[in-house]
């Protein structure tokens, strides 16, 4: 069965870092889309980034361009996000989500089939 485990978020000051991880089980990422989405208190969920496991295409939305780096390591089936810079507007619980296809060019909730439980970042001025 197909899982995902997200660790790394905390508290932060504005303009401090943070990293995310998302281990997964069940399957390979070289086989899927991995991304980070982010729900800010009373928002809906939004697309962060995602990366393809296997040929590495990556999107970023356009919140986090220049600040936000996704990566991965096949070895051990896990996407990282690396947040620097961090701004207030970047509070919110951070969930990791798999599609089982290529990566497209945005993000949609709806195409992604596995998630994780999330992990809480919160950034203070």
């Amino acid at each position: 069965q197909e899982h995902l485990v997200e660790s790394g978020g905390g508290s932060v000051q504005a303009g401090g870092s943070l990293r995310l991880s998302c281990e997964a089980s069940g399957y390979a990422i070289s086989n899927a889309c991995v991304g980070w989405f982010r729900q800010p208190p009373g928002k809906g969920r939004e697309g962060v980034a995602h990366i393809h496991g296997g040929s590495g295409y990556i999107y970023y939305a356009d919140s986090v361009k220049g600040r936000f780096t996704i990566s991965r390591d096949t070895a051990k089936n896990a996407v990282y996000l690396q947040m620097n810079s961090l701004k207030t507007e970047d509070t919110g619980t951070y969930y990791c989500a798999s599609d089982y296809g290529v990566c497209r060019t945005t993000m949609r909730v709806d195409w992604y089939e596995t998630w994780g439980q999330g992990t809480q970042v919160t950034v203070s001025s």
